[in-house]
């Protein structure tokens, strides 16, 4: 894979996992699920990536031919019983799973200055705290199409939030994820997320 496939994939990967966590998917994620346009990998990458696209593809497969409302009715449900609540099982914040900092609590500061190190802010159409994973991906994104401008600070910037923020969590979240929803497609997400950030992780240390 050249360069700009590898940058293509990269943002790709986490433009899906933003539209699956950021809110309840709407129709037309769900169509363009439905109808392949959500591309998987032909060869392997990783053990937790090889398992969330098998898994994903073989939601696809089990759903064509359903209305799309239907199946976007059936994720709106799951996504608010496992993400929203009252009361949800998961709760898909930072600051949640740390140790060092109280949920919700000054632990948000320091997501944030990681955001302002790198010049930038967590869009407003985002109604969470700035430590939720769905803004978390976002600024993810935001490095890696600055890495393929030719930003090399970029990557520096990614190995501290990597370090610091996101590979701090992934695995629990990722974990209550997949033990607390029957659904194919979210056991799919988690997987997906935790092999990204695998994937980030080891391909950061080979840049730097």
């Amino acid at each position: 894979m050249d360069e700009q496939a590898l940058y293509e994939a990269r943002l790709e990967l986490v433009d899906f996992l933003v539209e699956a966590l950021h809110d309840v998917p709407d129709e037309a994620f769900v169509e363009r699920l439905l109808s392949g346009d959500v591309r998987t990998p032909d060869g392997e990458v990783n053990e937790p990536l090889d398992r969330g696209f098998d898994a994903l593809d073989t939601f696809v497969e089990e759903h064509q031919g359903y209305d799309v409302a239907e199946v976007r009715d059936a994720l709106e449900r799951e996504y608010t019983r496992l993400l929203v609540g009252p009361r949800p099982p998961v709760i898909a914040h930072e600051t949640y799973y740390r140790a060092d900092a109280d949920y919700l609590g000054e632990g948000v500061a320091e997501v944030e200055a990681s955001y302002g190190a790198a010049g930038w802010a967590a869009p407003e159409e985002y109604p969470e705290e700035n430590d939720f994973v769905a803004i978390e991906l976002a600024f993810l994104r935001y490095l890696i199409a600055e890495q393929r401008q030719g930003a090399d600070e970029a990557v520096g910037f990614e190995r501290v939030f990597l370090d610091e923020h996101a590979l701090t969590w992934v695995d629990a979240f990722t974990d209550d994820l997949r033990e607390e929803t029957d659904s194919r497609f979210y056991v799919a997400v988690a997987d997906i997320y935790a092999g990204t950030l695998q994937f980030e992780d080891e391909l950061v240390a080979g840049l730097l």
